[in-house]
Parts: C-alpha cells; sequence; structure tokens
C-alpha cells in the first residue's frame, strides 16, 4: 500500500509519441514525350515493354497501363486504385512492386494507421518508404513479409502474430515464466493470453516497474544484446541525504565486485526524512547494478521503481496490469534497435 512506501506510488510520465522524422523528398516522375503528357508505362517513355508492344502490357511489373486506351482487364483493379482521370496511368515502382502482393495502403490500414483512405493520404504525402524509395501512389503491391516499411521514417510491424506487453512488475514477483519454489512469476500476469510470451530481461524480486513480455524473438535478442542495449531509466528511494558531486561520481564510473559500472545521468528529484528520491537513468543490463551502486556511494535502496526502457514509458500503469505496445511505441523501439 502507498502508505507504507516513502514518497507513495511512483508513475512517472506518459507513452511518449512517435518522433517525426522529416519525409523524404520525393523522386519527380520521369516525364515522357507523348502529346498527352501522361508517362503511360512508368518509365520515363511512351513505349511498351515486352513483347505486346502497344498493349500497354507491363512485362517487369504485371499489369496493362490504364491511360488512354489501355486496358485494365489483365489486373484486379478496384476503384481506388486509379484517380479518374484518363490521362493518369498507375505508374507503381518497378523496384518494390511485388504482383500477387498486397496494396500498400491495405497494409497500412491493416497496421493501425487509419482507414484504407486514409492510408492513401499518407502515402500521397510522401511519407511512406518501401525498401528505403518513397513512394507517392497508392495500389502498389508490396510484399510485407520481405520487404520494410516505413511511415514518416520509423518502421512498421507488420507481423500481426508479433506482440508486445508492458508489464508493471510488483516487488515479491520473480521474472521467470516458472519458479521452482512457487513464488509468484510473471506468467501468473499473461496466463490467460493465447500467445506464449517470455520476458526480456530481469528486475530483481525487491524490484517493481516496467518489464516488457513478447513473442518476437528477433526484438528480444536486439533488446538483450550489448551492441543494442538501450538506456533504462529507474527511480529509487534511498537512505540519506545526497551530497553535491554525487552524480558526478556516478558517471564516471563506480568500482564494483565485477568492474568499473556507470550512469548515463543522476538527478535528485526529492528529498524528506532522512531519504532521497533520484533518477538514475543507464545502459548496463547487469545483475542488480543500480543497487549496488547506490549503496556503494552510501546510499542502500529503500524501493526501486523500473520507469522507463528507451521510448517506452511506465506511465500510469498500475502493479500487476499490463497493456499492450502503441504502434507508435513500438516503432520508435524498433528504430531504436536499427530494425
Amino acid at each position: 500500500p502507498g502508505a507504507e512506501r516513502p514518497f507513495g506510488p511512483v508513475y512517472v510520465g506518459e507513452p511518449s509519441p512517435l518522433p517525426t522524422a522529416p519525409g523524404s523528398a520525393p523522386v519527380a516522375p520521369a516525364s515522357d514525350t507523348d502529346s498527352d503528357g501522361a508517362d503511360h508505362y512508368g518509365d520515363g517513355s511512351d513505349q511498351p515493354d515486352g513483347p505486346a508492344s502497344g498493349s500497354g502490357w507491363r512485362e517487369d511489373l504485371g499489369y496493362r497501363d490504364r491511360g488512354p486506351g489501355g486496358s485494365d482487364q489483365d489486373r484486379d483493379w478496384d476503384d481506388d486504385d486509379w484517380d479518374g482521370n484518363p490521362g493518369h496511368g498507375f505508374h507503381p515502382a518497378a523496384e518494390v512492386y511485388v504482383p500477387g502482393g498486397e496494396r500498400l495502403q491495405k497494409v497500412l490500414a491493416e497496421a493501425g494507421f487509419g482507414s484504407r483512405r486514409a492510408c492513401e493520404q499518407i502515402i500521397a504525402d510522401g511519407r511512406v518508404e518501401v525498401d528505403g524509395q518513397p513512394i507517392l501512389e497508392p495500389g502498389v503491391r508490396v510484399d510485407p513479409t520481405k520487404e520494410q516499411i516505413r511511415v514518416d521514417g520509423m518502421p512498421v510491424q507488420l507481423d500481426g502474430t508479433k506482440i508486445t506487453l508492458v508489464l508493471h512488475k510488483p516487488a515479491g514477483v520473480v521474472s521467470t515464466m516458472d519458479d521452482p519454489q512457487g513464488r509468484p512469476t510473471v506468467a501468473d500476469y499473461v496466463q490467460n493470453r493465447a500467445q506464449r510470451l517470455f520476458h526480456v530481461g530481469r528486475l530483481d524480486i525487491d524490484s517493481e516497474g516496467l518489464l516488457l513480455l513478447t513473442n518476437d524473438g528477433e526484438l528480444a535478442h536486439r533488446l538483450t544484446h550489448p551492441a543494442h542495449e538501450v538506456p533504462k531509466t529507474y527511480v529509487a528511494t534511498v537512505e540519506g541525504k545526497i551530497a553535491p558531486g554525487l552524480g558526478r561520481e556516478l558517471r564516471e564510473g563506480v568500482e564494483l565486485e565485477d568492474g568499473v559500472q556507470s550512469v548515463d545521468s543522476f538527478r535528485v528529484l526529492d528529498e524528506q526524512a532522512g531519504l532521497s528520491l533520484v533518477e538514475v537513468v543507464l545502459h548496463s543490463g547487469a545483475n542488480r547494478v543500480v543497487r549496488r551502486l547506490l549503496e556503494a556511494v552510501g546510499h542502500p535502496v529503500v524501493r526501486l521503481v523500473r520507469t522507463a526502457e528507451g521510448p517506452i514509458r511506465l506511465g500510469d500503469l498500475k502493479p500487476g496490469r499490463t497493456r499492450v505496445l502503441g504502434r507508435a511505441e513500438l516503432s520508435a523501439l524498433m528504430a531504436d534497435l536499427g530494425m
């Protein structure tokens, strides 16, 4: 209960918004020399590709052009694929177009970016890239299992079978999916979910706060690999008043039994009744490193709560509750991990 804990519950911050990267400059379409000004074949000429010269058949893209005189009988068009102007053909980029794939606006809509109409506008605004190539035309067919799609420079999770949760782990719960001693585990909080989830990293039994659970193996690997360690933020209640210069000492490094450990940042949030509330940010994933660091500098930890991991924030999530990572949070995390 809050009354039994110094400073009460600690729920810091809100889920961070998706950082918006400037959209890539769209590539100007090649112009043809046809009198109607339309590039019917998407290649800068008004000459058809393939053996069916004059028919409008695009052998490389697998569809028939819908410009003047063209036929759409070889492609399963719907009204959303064409703007209605008879001078405008349909020109998906040959480098990313996948015959038989899914329409790009449908893929984005299923990923949670809004209705198909809204996703068409996102594409038209130049905010979407496929394998690094800006796409301006809706209707381009892609393979979401093989191609990387980004919106506003941020990667999009397209596999609907993968899920990542935030758990607010309470104190007294073991960071494992099974405990031979019969103690409460994090598995107790996701046992009703159909997916087989596993925890990413650990919090010691006495610590509380943000713990990620997922069935995405690649995401878990990157989160725990030393090359991709993301900063973790903790709020700690410690004994004693913080002396000036302690933050500098912690940033420069403190000798522990497993070597020198340091923090990225340190600040005092509050002080009262012989206790201090501090925030610690560090990359290290060493066992109980925050507790050991603070004890080594004379401030044993009374209570420890992890409030953030990279761009993911605990927010006001109550102890013992879970929530699914939002699209913006997951995209930001994937970007931090180089996915």
